[in-house]
C-alpha cells in the first residue's frame, strides 16, 4: 500500500470514528442529565476526549503523508509519533480526571452525603456504548495494523479505553438503579477501578511513542530478518553491522554488506538494487533502505 492509500485509509477511519464519537458524546450527556448519573455525564466528557484525539489524528496525518523535502530528508513520519504522544496524554489527563471524581464521591458518601438514584435511561446508554465503542476499537485496529500507523493505534487504544469507562459505568449505574441508593457507592467506586485501566493503555501508549522518538531498534529478529532476506537476493551477500529504527508508519534500514572483491560497479549495483527490492516488499514499500556495499576480503581483517 502506497503512502497516498495509506493516508487516505487512516483519514477515513478516522473521520468515521469523529462522527460516530460526536453523536455518542451527545447522547451521554443527554442520558446522563435526564438520568440522573453524574457518571454517565463523566462518560459524556470521556468522549469528548475521543472527537479531539480524532482530530488530532486527522492532522498528524495530512502532516505525516508529506513526501521527504530538502529540510526533512526522512519524510514527516514524526508527526504521527507526536499525535500518538498527545493522545496518550489526552488518555492520562482522562483516567486522573475519573479516579478524582470518583474518590470525591466516595468521600462525600462517607461524610453522609447522598448521590441520587439513577433513571433506566442512563442504564441502557452505557450498553450501547459499550457496544458501539468496542466495535469502533476493532474496526480502528484493524486498520491500524493493516497499514501499520502507530497514531491510529493509540486512537483505536482510546476507543477502548472508554468501552471500559462504559463498563464501570454501567457497574455503577445498575447497582445504584436495581440495588437501591445503599449501593449508590458501586457507581464512583467502578470509575475509580476502570481509571487504572486507562492508566495503564496510556503508558504503554507512551511507552511505545517515547522509544520510537529514542530510535529504538526494530530488534534483533527483525536484524536476523534482513541478514536472510539479503542472502535470499543474493547468495554472496553477507549483511552486518545493522541499524534500524522506526519512523511514524514505516522502518529505516541502515546496514553494510560484503560482496565479491572481483565484482564490477555493475554487478555490486545490481545485488544491491535486488536487495533493496526485497527489504521494501517485506517491511513496506515506504521504507528507507540504504546499502553500503563493501569487499568480501574485508571481512577477514575484522
Amino acid at each position: 500500500m502506497n503512502q497516498n492509500s495509506r493516508s487516505n485509509l487512516a483519514r477515513r477511519i478516522t473521520v468515521n470514528g469523529l462522527i460516530i464519537n460526536t453523536l455518542l458524546c451527545g447522547a451521554k450527556f443527554a442520558a446522563g442529565v435526564w438520568g440522573r448519573s453524574s457518571a454517565m455525564v463523566a462518560d459524556a466528557v470521556h468522549s469528548l476526549s475521543d472527537s479531539l484525539t480524532d482530530m488530532v489524528v486527522l492532522v498528524s496525518l495530512k502532516f505525516s503523508a508529506r513526501p521527504a523535502d530538502r529540510d526533512h530528508a526522512y519524510g514527516h513520519g514524526r508527526f504521527e509519533t507526536l499525535a500518538t504522544l498527545i493522545i496518550a496524554a489526552a488518555l492520562f489527563a482522562v483516567g486522573a480526571k475519573i479516579l478524582y471524581n470518583g474518590i470525591t464521591d466516595v468521600v462525600r458518601l462517607a461524610e453522609g452525603g447522598v448521590i441520587e438514584k439513577p433513571r433506566a435511561a442512563a442504564l441502557w446508554m452505557a450498553v450501547v456504548s459499550i457496544a458501539v465503542k468496542e466495535w469502533l476499537y476493532r474496526y480502528t485496529l484493524k486498520a491500524a495494523k493493516q497499514i501499520g500507523s502507530s497514531a491510529l493505534e493509540a486512537n483505536a487504544w482510546h476507543h477502548r479505553s472508554d468501552a471500559m469507562s462504559s463498563i464501570g459505568t454501567l457497574l455503577g449505574v445498575g447497582g445504584a438503579y436495581f440495588l437501591g441508593s445503599r449501593w449508590t457507592v458501586l457507581d464512583p467506586l467502578a470509575a475509580i477501578v476502570v481509571s487504572f485501566f486507562i492508566f495503564e493503555v496510556s503508558w504503554q501508549i507512551l511507552k511505545t511513542a517515547g522509544q520510537e522518538l529514542l530510535d529504538k531498534s526494530l530488534g534483533a529478529q527483525a536484524e536476523e530478518r534482513i541478514v536472510r532476506l539479503c542472502r535470499e537476493a543474493e547468495a554472496a551477500a553477507q549483511a552486518h553491522s545493522i541499524k534500524t529504527r522506526k519512523i511514524g508508519g514505516y522502518a529505516c534500514l541502515e546496514f553494510h554488506v560484503y560482496l565479491p572483491d572481483e565484482w564490477n560497479l555493475k554487478q555490486v549495483h545490481d545485488a544491491t538494487d535486488q536487495m533493496e527490492t526485497v527489504l521494501l516488499k517485506a517491511f513496506g514499500p515506504q521504507t528507507l533502505v540504504t546499502i553500503h556495499p563493501e569487499p568480501l576480503s574485508l571481512a577477514h581483517r575484522r
